[in-house]
């Protein structure tokens, strides 16, 4: 490792094979985002996408929530750390969100309920796996606050802008089945096999050339904030770019027949 991880009694790593698995673990306040637990996983997150040992990241709640969302008694108290929406020097424009940025996939693996910070947490995932027990809901607007982590950006995306409109203004919760069926989460297992499902996903990834993953990551993002037309674009510089490097023909049809193979297993 290039560095050890940080410690905190707020959140969990543990790391093995190149999977760093990172845990809220404030269970009996149901991982409620305190500021000192928002402190600790960006810290947490921070290193795993730095670290060489690490290449895809689960990130998880201690039973029985994902995320509660914001310590309402915190944010009551008059905390500025949980409701100060301006960029700093410690969470400047890029880092607007709960997560910070960086190469490396994060699978969002929703043990219990995530709630409105909690679910802009999870939002924060590049894709979600869902306990039979996850619940979403955002109730910004039954709280009496704003989202400001990019609620009113991901979640349209993920379930189109009216089923958005309808999680908002009612603060209705979602169930893990109807979350599959909206395509907010990829898939839903048993409450038990949860982190071993995700961590199958996560070797899977793990397992594919590492700067190929990051490069098409890295042109998602890019074209995720650009309009069709300019995406398209992104997406062809960047392939432009990676392929004028030059290609090993002779790696290429091995990797291509190991494909083939592992599709002639994976499907029966």
């Amino acid at each position: 490792m290039t560095e050890p991880a940080p410690t905190s009694d707020l959140v969990t790593i543990e790391v093995h094979d190149q999977i760093a698995t990172v845990t809220l673990n404030r269970p009996e306040a149901r991982n409620a985002l305190s500021g000192a637990l928002i402190s600790a996983l960006r810290r947490a997150v921070r290193w795993a996408q730095t670290e060489d040992s690490v290449d895809v990241i689960v990130l998880t709640g201690a039973d029985p929530a994902f995320c509660a969302g914001l310590d309402l008694k915190e944010l009551g108290a008059g905390s500025t750390t949980l409701t100060d929406t301006k960029p700093t020097e410690a969470t400047p424009v890029a880092e607007r969100g709960p997560l910070p940025p960086g190469p490396k996939p994060v699978i969002g693996a929703v043990n219990g309920a995530a709630i409105t910070g909690g679910f802009e947490l999870a939002l924060a995932c590049d894709f979600l796996v869902a306990s039979e027990r996850a619940r979403f809901a955002d109730t910004h607007a039954r709280v009496g606050i704003q989202p400001w982590w990019g609620l009113t950006v991901l979640l349209p995306q993920a379930i189109g802008l009216r089923r958005a409109r309808e999680m908002s203004a009612t603060g209705n919760f979602l169930d893990a089945r109807t979350a599959l069926e909206w395509g907010l989460v990829n898939h839903v297992v048993p409450h038990d096999e949860l982190i071993p499902f995700t961590h199958g996903l996560a070797a899977d990834i793990a397992s594919s050339d590492q700067a190929a993953v990051r490069q098409i990551y890295a042109t998602y993002r890019a074209g995720s904030l650009a309009t069709g037309a300019d995406a398209w674009l992104i997406e062809s510089d960047a392939a432009e770019a990676w392929q004028g490097r030059g290609l090993d023909a002779a790696e290429i049809e091995r990797r291509r027949a190991a494909v083939v193979d592992r599709g002639r297993t994976q499907l029966g």
